[in-house]
């Protein structure tokens, strides 16, 4: 039996319909399942800081600003009132809760980003990417990147040297 190109035919049996190749994208023809939303689309946030962490972290909340001292919840706090302040409520939410790199030098920060629902529609759950700030907080030139790197369009400021 060789082991070449699976025909169109050999695909529509095994899943049982008619243009299930194409359905599977195979046939560089349209998708008959719903678009599919890129990383570019518009996104939404749900940022996780664990209160569990007794670390702290010294670093500006904004660009330019002045370093401060922040444990969990003075990341937690800095974090909402920036949301705020930049009238993100309707696409960032921040929350506390388990980030992951628990018991560790904390805080630590988790990101989990989602497309961004259409008017009218309720968003859903699944994430479209994560990333995590667990022990690499102090690598950020300001607290305001956690942010920046997971909104397009955003500007992350460089990263502070190691």
């Amino acid at each position: 039996m060789s082991r070449g190109r699976v025909s169109q035919r050999g695909i529509e049996e095994r899943h049982g319909s008619p243009g299930a190749l194409r359905a599977l994208g195979g046939c560089g023809g349209p998708s008959r399942g719903p678009p599919r939303r890129s990383m570019s689309a518009a996104r939404r946030l749900v940022v996780t800081v664990c209160p569990r962490e007794r670390g702290v972290v010294v670093l500006p909340v904004e660009r330019g600003g002045r370093a401060a001292r922040l444990d969990a919840t003075g990341v937690l706090g800095a974090l909402r009132a920036l949301v705020a302040r930049r009238g993100l409520d309707d696409r960032v939410h921040v929350r506390d809760g388990c980030a992951g790199g628990c018991w560790g030098a904390g805080p630590n920060v988790d990101v989990r980003v989602y497309a961004a629902p259409a008017p009218g529609e309720r968003p859903d759950h699944v994430a479209l990417g994560w990333k995590t700030y667990v022990y690499s907080l102090p690598t950020l030139a300001s607290l305001a990147d956690v942010i920046d790197e997971n909104l397009p369009g955003a500007r992350a400021t460089r990263r502070a040297a190691r």
